[in-house]
């Protein structure tokens, strides 16, 4: 008896123990998950997930996923269960629902290279009072007045240097556009000075950090981007510096109209979250437009119709502005550029600059049958709905025409309208987080391909394709060669 005292004195937690254990797996039943992998043990499926694949396609990894578990399924990425979503209704459910179902949740890795105080991971009031920065700065009324002139001043000085016959990259000229456009405006820098070129030199080797594997070890492209980051933001500090100094002599140059001129003078940002601030935009505003532009590139020449129509649309504008002795563009000439803002939308549509979104569940949500678990990553991926055959006839099929107002020109099997389809277009997100330079983006890219099609044709002068690593990138930095119109 006094053996078995021992077993009698641990029973009652015994069965606690398996109480609780029976309490857990009674939780964990309740939830009706989507279908699908987690792969394997932390890893998941992460790999697969981002193994580089055409960008105008969805990959094969989310080809099979989808196919075999449908639009929505689970799996387990980037070290969290996750919930994959390739349903148009739900990614802009999620969008609709930031700060209240749902809220930002990109990779720790992310946040160390961009900045705790970057926009792409800041989420609630923070990251508001950011974005309203960013939109006073980005203004209707600025993008009319200032930012229109240096956009099409930037574009020219690229533009100029092309050579009859010359070969070289698109995808370097498109960056040098957008880079020096970004510099002037953010910190007043200019094209080709030799601060801007070292700026830019570090900036690139940032940027193959942040794509790159997040393993901070000596040698790594993510060490190298660490460096990088420090080295830029050490730049912008002594930038600040000098600012602080002539603003309290009393010495402010009108000159100076950029944005940290404006975040000095209208906040109440700390260094640290004004230099996260500046990188951060520096980062969106100069990737994704010179991908954009690259894109375009890439895509007319496959498309000799949408070249000719672009052409009279822009051929009509100059003549018009020959006519009146004017030479600079005005909003009035860019708002007539109603089909380039069709071969715009296309581009974004077929080429998927931004793929997906790092999403997580505040509370429990339920979806079409299927629960979202509190605390589960949540992936949009806005690809998928852009490559939708349900959504968009024949997808993979670059047709800027799809997106006119009663386009009979259609294919047959449409199953919805351009404008049904247009309601989960979301090339630049949605929702509270809708990327604030989303009118800077087009108006670079209307205003580049403007010049571009009145002074050039161009072909490819090399097989090259468009990859997503995640992001989109060409491996051969796309060679084109031009010629004088």
């Amino acid at each position: 008896m006094p053996d078995s005292e021992p077993i009698f004195l641990l029973l009652p937690s015994i069965l606690s123990l398996i109480l609780f254990f029976i309490l857990i797996k009674r939780k964990q039943r309740r939830y009706n998950l989507p279908p699908g992998n987690m792969g394997w043990p932390f890893l998941g499926e992460t790999i697969g997930y981002l193994r580089p694949y055409s960008a105008t396609s969805v990959g094969e990894f989310m080809h099979q996923h989808i196919s075999r578990y449908g639009n929505i399924y689970k799996s387990n990425l980037f070290g969290e269960k996750t919930i994959v979503s390739a349903d148009a209704g739900l990614n802009k459910f999620i969008l609709q629902n930031e700060g209240r179902l749902f809220e930002c949740s990109y990779p720790r890795s992310i946040g160390g290279i961009l900045g705790k105080w970057s926009m792409l991971v800041l989420v609630g009031d923070m990251h508001r009072d950011m974005r309203i920065i960013s939109l006073n700065f980005l203004s209707n009324a600025r993008l009319r007045t200032h930012l229109l002139r240096e956009v099409e001043k930037h574009t020219l000085l690229v533009l100029n240097t092309w050579k009859e016959k010359c070969i070289f990259s698109a995808q370097d000229e498109a960056k040098k556009f957008t880079f020096n456009l970004m510099a002037k405006n953010i910190m007043s820098m200019d094209p080709g000075h030799p601060e801007t070129e070292q700026l830019k030199k570090e900036y690139v080797t940032f940027m193959k950090g942040v794509v790159s594997a997040p393993l901070n070890l000596p040698g790594t492209a993510y060490r190298r981007a660490l460096q990088s980051r420090s080295t830029i933001l050490k730049f912008i500090e002594k930038k600040m510096e000098v600012r602080i100094r002539k603003m309290k002599e009393g010495k402010e140059n009108l000159e100076e109209d950029d944005l940290l001129e404006w975040v000095l003078k209208h906040s109440n940002l700390s260094t640290e979250q004004i230099l996260d601030l500046i990188l951060s935009l520096l980062f969106a505003g100069h990737e994704t437009s010179s991908v954009a532009i690259t894109l375009a590139i890439y895509f007319l020449p496959g498309c000799p119709l949408a070249i000719q129509q672009l052409r009279e649309e822009h051929l009509e504008i100059a003549r018009a502005k020959n006519q009146s002795g004017e030479t600079e563009l005005n909003w009035d000439d860019y708002k007539k550029m109603e089909f380039t803002q069709c071969v715009i939308n296309e581009t974004l549509r077929l080429g998927n600059v931004v793929r997906f979104l790092h999403r997580k569940a505040l509370k429990d949500v339920r979806y079409k049958g299927y629960d979202i678990p509190c605390g589960w990553k949540v992936l949009p991926v806005i690809a998928a709905v852009h490559l939708d055959p349900c959504l968009f006839d024949r997808p993979q099929l670059f047709n800027p025409w799809r997106w006119q107002q009663n386009n009979g020109s259609r294919g047959a099997g449409t199953t919805t309208s351009s404008a049904s389809s247009s309601n989960y277009f979301m090339p630049f997100g949605g929702g509270p987080r809708l990327c604030a330079g989303t009118e800077l983006a087009k108006l670079e890219m209307a205003v580049f391909i403007h010049h571009l099609v009145l002074n050039y044709q161009w072909e490819l002068a090399d097989t090259d394709e468009a990859f997503a690593f995640p992001f989109v990138d060409f491996p051969k930095g796309l060679p084109i060669r031009v010629f004088k119109s």
